[in-house]
């Protein structure tokens, strides 16, 4: 078998594949310091499009099932994000994940995305929003659930208005406003 030596290298090895190595795999995480809590107001332009510039269909409801609000029609989508409502604005990020029509009765979207940051001090950074859509609302409110860079344990919501929206095209673009609570 094993001498001494040999079993403790062994499980030191092994230890380390398993629990990893702080110094190895990234930063760690501490504690926020009390009251270091930060709000962070964002504003910016989400750009949609049905026609497969920014989004695919992934899965769709089966041909018999008829419904007024696509239910059950599923997106993977990589949105840009702009400084201003028109497409050649200002690039500031882009928004890439999922989104589901998931109500039978009017269009409503589960939305699973993140919205990746390119400029200023939120280069790198991104955050998370998981929530419901009621795209036809005025005023839509879904919670921010996580966050990276310097919205590392974020929390907090965004507020979506429909600027513009093309029925025949499918093209839309939603302006967005940002509360977000980070260290």
């Amino acid at each position: 078998f094993f001498t001494t030596t040999q079993f403790l290298l062994f499980f030191f090895s092994v230890s380390t594949i398993i629990l990893g190595d702080a110094n190895i795999q990234g930063e760690v995480l501490l504690p926020p310091a009390q009251g270091t809590e930060k709000v962070s107001h964002l504003h910016f332009y989400f750009h949609d499009s049905l026609d497969g510039r920014y989004s695919i269909r992934i899965a769709a409801a089966p041909p018999s099932y008829k419904s007024a609000t696509q239910f059950g029609n599923a997106r993977a989508v990589d949105f840009p994000l702009t400084e201003g409502p028109h497409p050649g604005s200002k690039l500031v990020g882009r928004v890439q994940g999922l989104y589901v029509i998931a109500s039978k009765e009017e269009v409503v979207l589960l939305m699973d995305l993140t919205y990746q940051f390119y400029e200023g001090k939120y280069n790198g950074s991104s955050i998370s929003v998981l929530g419901r859509n009621a795209v036809r609302s005025p005023l839509r409110e879904m919670p921010v659930v996580g966050g990276t860079g310097l919205f590392r344990l974020a929390r907090g919501y965004v507020q979506a208005k429909t600027y513009l929206y093309n029925v025949t095209n499918g093209f839309a673009i939603v302006e967005y406003d940002a509360f977000v609570m980070h260290y």
